[in-house]
């Protein structure tokens, strides 16, 4: 067959398929970006909010548990807070992706920052992880006690906020994943 050449005005308006698919991961980056700050922002929330008395307290001795007991959940909140914050300001960037799908520079800055934001939230979610196995498991060796059999609530919270941060991490690794794709199809 041979080719002809094509007049102004003839040409399809049919979207190369690399455009489409751009955008496809582009929306799919949006949504992810949404989850990941639900998931961020109820565990900040979750962890900030933890903390129990028992109800055997005497007037001048309670038995109390917070958060903010162990530096540890301390920066657990902080991390998971920043986080919530920086992908709150990606959302623009990710929304402008939808629209400028060949756009590459704000991509590589995205992949750079939620790389950060990734190591963030893994030191985060990783330390905050080790305290709650001691919460509920104790060490014998180090004459740790478990202290969840009397603060059952407080255990339960605490665990509980380690699901949206670990959830959190696996959106930044797909988010990175896609943005790659991304950049290689560019």
């Amino acid at each position: 067959m041979k080719a002809e050449p094509v007049e102004a005005g003839e040409g399809s308006t049919v979207r190369p398929p690399k455009q489409g698919l751009n955008r496809g991961i582009s929306i799919t980056d949006l949504v992810l970006r949404a989850v990941a700050v639900i998931g961020t922002l109820a565990s900040a929330v979750a962890m900030g909010t933890t903390d129990e008395t028992l109800p055997f307290s005497t007037p001048f001795v309670q038995f109390k548990a917070e958060y903010n007991d162990l530096p540890t959940f301390t920066f657990f909140v902080v991390a998971n807070s920043v986080v919530c914050g920086y992908l709150s300001l990606s959302l623009p960037a990710s929304i402008f992706h939808i629209v400028r799908s060949e756009v590459k520079i704000s991509r590589v800055v995205l992949v750079f920052f939620d790389t950060a934001m990734l190591s963030l939230l893994t030191a985060g979610a990783s330390a905050a992880a080790a305290i709650v196995y001691l919460a509920h498991e104790g060490n014998a060796s180090a004459n740790w006690v478990a202290i969840c059999q009397p603060f059952n609530n407080f255990c339960d919270r605490i665990s509980g906020s380690l699901i949206g941060s670990f959830g959190g991490i696996i959106v930044f690794m797909l988010l990175i994943l896609l943005s790659t794709i991304t950049l290689s199809r560019c």
